[in-house]
């Protein structure tokens, strides 16, 4: 399927029967703001995928990177009983996704393996230190979506031609699904997760959101750093 943005730019994706459903959840679990940027994030992973030559996305399961991008921050859903007290947020978005697959997906096309891929997407779409190395599905998506919240310039300099996609298309996107609001959203979200359960938050970027805005808000002593001093033996 071809989204048409205007008159000068396409981007391909792909369409599947749950690739409508995952919007429709998405959607539905989703205030305006996450909804809008989970479909933008699948939009410009999706554009990275379709700029590779063909001998290699032939190869890249693009209904599960889609599904992955869609559903990929479950985890800021207020939905009840789809998030927990005790995870963090892209652990409880992989849970909720997984549950998702079980539900609508085919057993005879959403083998383990491919379920643990589509857990693997959303699991590490943070993880910058690890989702590039593994496979293109984790790692393309966790491209579109850093390239979602921090633009194309600041992300290609960071990590060079990996990122593909150009500027028009992201503004295009823009243009059917708006930012406006996106950085105050972003910063409410993580700071709600501080303040809910700010014990997912100590060894991880959202912290520093706890830390710079969150009244009472204390890493000190709760990092992965601060234990090991304590009880690792000599």
């Amino acid at each position: 399927m071809t989204v048409s943005l205007n008159l000068h730019a396409t981007i391909s994706v792909p369409t599947s029967p749950l690739i409508t459903k995952a919007l429709a959840y998405a959607r539905e679990h989703m205030d305006d703001n996450g909804y809008k940027h989970v479909v933008r994030s699948w939009l410009i992973s999706q554009a990275l995928i379709d700029h590779l030559p063909s001998s290699q996305k032939e190869h890249i399961d693009r209904e599960a990177a889609s599904i992955g991008a869609i559903l990929h921050d479950l985890g800021w859903s207020e939905t009840p009983g789809l998030t927990s007290d005790d995870k963090r947020f892209e652990v409880d978005g992989a849970n909720a996704a997984r549950d998702f697959i079980r539900k609508e997906g085919l057993k005879e096309e959403w083998d383990e393996h491919r379920i643990q891929l589509l857990w693997d997407i959303i699991a590490l779409h943070t993880s910058s230190g690890i989702a590039p190395y593994k496979q293109p599905e984790v790692a393309f998506t966790h491209m579109g979506i850093f390239t979602e919240l921090a633009g194309v310039g600041p992300v290609k300099a960071e990590v060079g031609d990996m990122i593909t996609v150009t500027q028009e298309e992201f503004d295009n996107i823009a243009k059917e699904y708006p930012r406006e609001g996106l950085r105050g959203y972003v910063k409410g979200v993580m700071c709600g997760l501080c303040t809910r359960k700010p014990e997912t938050t100590y060894d991880n970027f959202v912290g520093g959101f706890g830390d710079r805005f969150v009244e009472g808000y204390s890493r000190e002593g709760k990092e992965v750093s601060d234990k090991l001093m304590v009880t690792m033996t000599e």
